[in-house]
């Protein structure tokens, strides 16, 4: 059986990783086939227009996606590949990704993710939306399983 980690186990993978700490990701939920993730909107992640970095955006959405993923399929999973559309720049003051698991197969997980930035009054406005598709690696699939 796979040991699917909760939101502090969740939280403390996202720690270990470096770039996600640059960024100042969080991890707000991670239960039940879904996962939030948020990050404080400032300069160094916007574009020459004053917009969040679409490469901000596509991260948000890789990362969530796979912590998604994570709350079937455990914690060794790999992006196998994700789309991303961009609906309208982001601007706000904070960023926040929704995946939910679609379907989770033995060795894959379809996800998708909705990007949405948030205003100083609250206010969510959805800026883009991704699919994903997470690879559970065979060795990872067996080590969970015993």
């Amino acid at each position: 059986m796979r040991s699917v980690p909760d939101l502090t186990v969740a939280q403390k993978v996202l720690a270990a990783q470096p770039f996600s700490n640059l960024l100042g990701a969080r991890l707000t939920a991670f239960d039940e086939g879904e996962a939030t993730l948020e990050l404080d909107v400032r300069d160094e992640l916007l574009q020459q227009n004053g917009f969040v970095h679409g490469g901000v955006l596509a991260y948000a959405a890789d990362n969530t996606l796979t912590f998604a993923a994570g709350t079937v399929a455990g914690t060794r999973l790999l992006t196998a590949g994700f789309t991303i559309d961009y609906l309208r720049p982001a601007a706000g003051t904070l960023l926040r990704a929704r995946a939910r698991v679609v379907r989770a197969g033995r060795s894959r997980v379809v996800c998708r993710c909705d990007i949405s930035s948030v205003d100083a009054d609250g206010v969510e406005t959805l800026c883009a939306v991704a699919q994903g598709t997470i690879a559970v690696p065979e060795k990872a699939a067996e080590a969970d399983d015993a």
